[in-house]
């Protein structure tokens, strides 16, 4: 596989940091550790009392053209687009154009009897009970096709719900799907249009926008999924996202959008508030919120067709920390959090670098099998030529590579597996480390891959 350069391109603006701030430069040691163990390709700011401490490209924008990212390099947000409709959906209250206690049924027609008893304030955060339609079998061979918003409602217009409205938290792309419908309805104008009044514009949020398959989009970076090898990654029609996961930005953009947020510049206090106050979990409106060590951490990730991305907001210390990634798998989110560690002086732990070792391939032989992880969740390990494959349950089937005859990781996500033998060096289990959790899949009695 080509290993992923380490460019660092022109800095965003930044005010002078101390001379005996060593944060800095532990950030750069950490970001530069996620580049080496390949698991970071974007563009990256940290800020603290309005100071940028870092904002630098590492890797490439395009690695066909071998443009190296920057602080200008425009990526697909995927879900950190959430943050923005739950906005423009608060900013249409404030106006008094709606209310987040209205029933969908007033704004999407037909509205089916089922989501008679369904708010916004459902849609917002999550606990609405309409199903997923990213989740759906034939979400996939779709992806790639056009689709207007009252297309895609059809998808899922008549599908049960999956709870009664209010009662628990499930994360639905469907129903940021429905708030975009919602915005269009009573702003009178699109989706898009609105933000661009309302937010973007406003706050000088010049590289933000939504993207368009066709358009011509100055600096927007090409999406990638690494493997055994860097490919580009399946096409998906941006149509299909909208307003629960169609813009593009910057990091700079974004931290725009953080300063805002943190001025008061958009919301009323009421909406503010709203906006900042969990209702079943964690789960905000687009906003995951937590307490932690005695803050409030706020944050939102994102993933789209080879985007990674991860805007984190500790407002108390004044702490912002964006990543955005287009090169897939990126542990985004864990970046966010690992810096923001590092400025709180906690504890935190740098990637490790896994290199390929050279092993028999008949060693791989001795592992085929299935190895039970969860009832009815299965790992099926099998050997094709001199590769060694693994393929969950309902998942696609996966190289791993070796690091000795027992420890293999994969590269398609931050995941390793330890094959464990008895005295007779027989393999009894599999250990799958994750997460940072450990879970053993028993291997199945008598059974290989190649007789499932």
């Amino acid at each position: 596989m080509r290993r992923l350069a380490l460019v660092i391109v022109a800095v965003c603006a930044a005010r002078p940091v101390g001379a005996f701030d060593e944060t800095p430069a532990k950030i750069e040691e950490y970001l530069s550790a996620c580049v080496e163990a390949e698991q970071f390709n974007g563009s990256v700011l940290v800020a603290r009392d309005n100071e940028q401490l870092v904002c630098r490209g590492f890797g490439l924008a395009n690695f066909e053209h071998e443009i190296p990212n920057g602080p200008q390099t425009k990526f697909r947000l995927g879900s950190v687009t959430k943050q923005f409709t739950a906005t423009a959906i608060l900013i249409l209250q404030d106006r008094g154009k709606l209310t987040v206690d209205d029933r969908i049924s007033q704004y999407i027609d037909p509205s089916p009897d089922t989501w008679k008893d369904v708010t916004i304030h459902h849609l917002l955060s999550h606990t609405s009970g309409i199903p997923n339609f990213t989740n759906f079998p034939d979400y996939q061979p779709t992806m790639r096709l056009a689709s207007t918003p009252a297309k895609t409602i059809d998808r899922f217009r008549e599908k049960p719900l999956e709870f009664v409205p209010g009662e628990k938290f499930a994360y639905s792309n469907s129903g940021y799907i429905l708030l975009g419908a919602v915005i269009e309805k009573a702003a009178g104008k699109s989706y898009e249009a609105f933000l661009r009044e309302a937010i973007f514009e406003p706050l000088g949020m010049n590289e933000t926008g939504y993207d368009h398959n066709e358009e011509i989009v100055r600096g927007r970076a090409a999406g990638y999924q690494r493997g055994a090898d860097l490919a580009n990654a399946e096409f998906i029609d941006m149509s299909l996202p909208y307003a629960a996961g169609g813009l593009y930005s910057t990091v700079g953009d974004l931290h725009r959008w953080h300063e805002a947020l943190s001025g008061g510049k958009l919301l009323s206090e009421k909406g503010m508030t709203a906006m900042f106050t969990p209702v079943k979990g964690d789960y905000a409106y687009g906003w995951n919120v937590q307490n932690r060590s005695g803050h409030l951490v706020i944050g939102h990730g994102g993933g789209i067709n080879g985007f990674a991305t991860s805007i984190l907001r500790i407002p108390d210390q004044k702490i912002c920390v964006i990543v955005l990634s287009n090169v897939v798998p990126a542990p985004a989110g864990r970046m966010a959090n690992d810096l923001a560690s590092i400025l709180l002086g906690q504890p935190y732990s740098p990637p490790k670098t896994r290199r390929v070792a050279k092993v028999d391939p008949k060693i791989y032989d001795e592992l085929e099998g299935r190895y039970e992880l969860a009832p009815n969740f299965i790992l099926t390990v099998s050997r094709k030529d001199d590769r060694l494959l693994t393929q969950a349950t309902g998942q696609p089937e996966v190289e791993v590579f070796p690091e000795s005859e027992n420890e293999f990781f994969l590269r398609v996500v931050d995941a390793q597996l330890t094959f464990v033998r008895d005295k007779e060096g027989q393999v009894t289990h599999l250990i799958l480390h994750q997460g940072g959790r450990d879970i053993e899949g028993k291997r199945l009695a008598a059974e290989s891959a190649s007789a499932k």
